[in-house]
């Protein structure tokens, strides 16, 4: 009887951690615990995502009948923070305090201007529409305001919840935790989209009010308990006479490791790519496949369900050794596929289709961010994350959000053309806009392509993981 317990023991510690393929990203430094709890913050970001990038506009393009062009650059406003992503890194690394924290007074501070901006956002929404008693211009004027606290609010906490997680997380643990920390946000994101479509099924002004308030306060809430506890207080780490160097010197330090640019320029790039189609893929369910508010919402879930899968791929590959360049060369090959899939949906009027090819964006798109985020890191000194996590944050969300507002620009534009019948009898349809948009994105993730293939070359072994055979590009793609 004593041998058979033992062996269902034994049979039970083996198929836990088979059923939780993230399990390994603990170690004795940070405990499976204290790591998931870390992690809280990227659900904040990405409850704050869906509400910016899907449900919202959505919304605010079909229900509250507000252009595109205007939502486009509302939903990009938060990105002008971006750039300064590099600086609020840099500045975490070096941050001066009694207190002795670096990275706690960023997340805290982040946190609270998150909240801010969601606390207003409806009513500045609804003014905006019409709905108020205030001229226009106020409506305006507060929408910009509160995107602009949300974007600024994410940006700050993010970088440095990331940093944090760097700074606690061993090396050889780095790209399980990093992995893990991106499965978060997209939990984040796939049960935010899941309640907001069930809240909103029987739309009305007061319940949109009721459910981006409480968006505001849950993330007070999560990133509150996320901080708990984490940041080991070191005054010595941060006393005011400690010598810190200029931002410049740092700046330029980092950019003169070898690949960096092209690095940089290849993140922006496929950044840019996977996010041009971020506010038109909703209205492109609605006006060309004719999909409801919910059903349009729960795009978002089966984007974030996507990425999902491409993060525990990526931490098993990334676990043993693969070259995250190769994987983010995969993330845009996937990419590749996705978004002609989506454009076959239209013609074909199926939603199955269009599905399976929002499935596989959420899919390349993961797989590229993860795998270059690891790559960053590996980029980093043993102190040195803030700076350049910052540096690919800044990158990506500059231009994620140039994405963004291209992407809402040009629809519009060549919808324009199209309804004026400019374009010729065989484009007139509501669907040339967003083909457009989608055609041009595979055309950047093409040349993204050939940007990043050179990084995956042997001299990067010191740099990232560990590279055994010959770089990716395009010449070595079959056929």
């Amino acid at each position: 009887m004593k041998r058979r317990a033992g062996s269902l023991a034994q049979a039970w510690t083996q198929f836990g951690p088979g059923m939780l393929p993230f399990a390994d990203a603990a170690s004795d430094e940070l405990p499976l615990g204290r790591l998931l709890r870390l992690s809280l913050f990227q659900v904040s970001v990405g409850m704050a995502v869906v509400l910016l990038t899907g449900t919202l506009n959505r919304v605010m393009i079909v229900e509250l009948g507000v252009p595109s062009w205007l939502i486009a650059v509302m939903v990009s406003l938060p990105l002008v923070f971006a750039p300064l992503r590099a600086l609020i890194g840099f500045r975490s690394d070096t941050h001066r305090s009694v207190l002795g924290w670096r990275r706690v007074p960023f997340i805290w501070f982040g946190t609270l201007m998150q909240f801010g901006g969601l606390a207003i956002m409806p009513f500045a929404l609804l003014v905006l529409s019409g709905g108020g008693h205030g001229p226009a211009w106020i409506g305006a004027a507060g929408a910009a305001l509160a995107f602009l606290l949300t974007g600024a609010g994410m940006h700050t906490a993010q970088t440095a919840g990331l940093a944090l997680a760097g700074d606690l997380a061993p090396e050889a643990s780095r790209p399980r935790v990093i992995a893990l920390l991106y499965v978060m946000l997209l939990l984040g994101m796939v049960g935010s989209a899941v309640i907001f479509a069930l809240t909103l099924a029987d739309f009305g002004q007061l319940r949109l009010i009721r459910v981006i308030q409480g968006a505001a306060l849950a993330t007070m809430i999560l990133n509150c308990v996320a901080l708990w506890k984490q940041e080991t207080r070191n005054p010595a780490r941060t006393a005011a006479d400690r010598p810190r160097p200029a931002f410049s010197e740092a700046w330029r330090m980092l950019m003169r490791q070898r690949g960096m640019h092209r690095f940089l320029l290849a993140v922006g790039l496929g950044s840019a790519a996977f996010s041009m189609q971020d506010i038109l893929l909703e209205p492109y369910g609605a006006e060309v496949l004719g999909l409801s508010v919910s059903q349009t919402t729960i795009l978002t879930a089966l984007l974030a369900g996507g990425a999902l899968g491409a993060f525990a791929w990526a931490a098993r590959a990334l676990g043993r050794g693969g070259d995250p360049h190769r994987l983010a060369a995969a993330g845009l090959l996937v990419g590749i596929v996705a978004f002609t899939t989506v454009l076959l949906a239209g013609p074909t009027g199926s939603e199955w289709m269009f599905r399976i090819g929002t499935t596989l964006i959420g899919f390349g798109g993961g797989l590229f961010a993860v795998s270059t985020l690891t790559a960053a890191m590996g980029m980093a000194g043993t102190s040195d994350h803030g700076l350049v996590l910052g540096a690919w944050g800044a990158v990506q969300a500059t231009a994620i959000g140039a994405g963004i507002a291209i992407g809402g620009g040009l629809r519009d534009v060549v919808d324009g053309l199209a309804m004026q019948g400019q374009l010729g009898a065989a484009l007139s349809g509501p669907a040339v806009g967003y083909g457009f948009v989608y055609q041009l994105e595979i055309i950047l993730l093409f040349i993204t392509l050939a940007i990043a293939g050179p990084l995956a070359h042997p001299w990067r072994r010191g740099a990232s993981l560990a590279v055994r055979d010959k770089g990716f590009g395009l010449d070595q793609m079959p056929g």
